[in-house]
């Protein structure tokens, strides 16, 4: 783990080390040998993967782009920050992965920053409301741990009440959301979906926010230890990689 702790690191940090592994800072992991698993950034991540031998799983740029709308609720598409430079009307734009700049509604193009590569991938979304937004571990295309994180846009933990009709209808949508599109993800990764409001329908629409990468993302107030399961899958040795998760291995 990076030395900078957050709230979520000291929490896997605790169950790891229950579970008889030793937690050493990056700077601690440098000298030390593998085999390794890794929580934390990207950039020190990749700096160390190659000398601890482990892989970081991560979705694809275009996963969410390449969704059929009954999963978005939204158009969402696949850009470059060029593209984005040229938008006209108020647009949510983020990066796919690495957090370059921050994740927002634009209400034009020259709103974004103008010192980033245009090359630099974005995904660029319609404007909506979600009334409240979980975060999802997967493992093997079945929620391995959850939290509500927001409630209309404002950060709200609060732990699933697995037994709930919430969490019914969460677990009905990720199934067709996996049966449909989980081949197009890694075996252990973060989904973020959201109940999406619309003023003309009665009711609520449940839709993907995004995927993230396992081994960067925030527990809120999911099972430390269900979420460590799915951290230590998508950020461990190499020679443990399944054939199928090959290609979302960073580079």
């Amino acid at each position: 783990m990076p030395g900078r702790r957050t709230s979520t690191m000291e929490l896997l940090a605790v169950e790891a080390a229950g579970r008889g592994m030793e937690v050493l800072t990056a700077e601690e992991a440098a000298t030390a040998g593998g085999p390794a698993y890794w929580y934390g950034g990207p950039i020190a991540g990749a700096r160390l993967a190659g000398r601890l031998g482990f892989a970081l799983l991560e979705p694809v740029d275009d996963w969410l782009a390449g969704l059929p709308e009954e999963f978005t609720g939204r158009e969402v598409r696949a850009a470059t920050v060029q593209d984005a430079w040229a938008i006209e009307r108020p647009t949510f734009v983020k990066p796919p992965r690495d957090k370059s700049f921050p994740a927002d509604i634009y209400a034009d193009g020259s709103r974004l920053p103008s010192d980033l590569d245009p090359a630099t991938p974005v995904l660029l979304s319609d404007v909506v409301t979600f009334a409240a937004e979980y975060r999802l571990f997967l493992l093997d295309g079945q929620i391995a741990a959850g939290s509500r994180y927001a409630v209309f846009g404002r950060l709200d933990p609060c732990p699933l009440d697995w037994h709930g009709p919430i969490a019914t209808e969460i677990a009905d949508f990720v199934d067709r959301l996996v049966t449909d599109a989980g081949p197009a993800l890694p075996s252990a990764v973060v989904v973020d979906v959201g109940q999406l409001l619309d003023a003309y329908r009665p009711g609520h629409q449940w839709a993907v926010v995004e995927a993230n990468m396992a081994w960067f993302s925030h527990a809120y107030a999911a099972d430390p230890a269900r979420v460590l399961d799915v951290v230590l899958r998508a950020a461990g040795p190499r020679e443990h990689v399944k054939p199928a998760d090959l290609p979302f291995v960073r580079h």
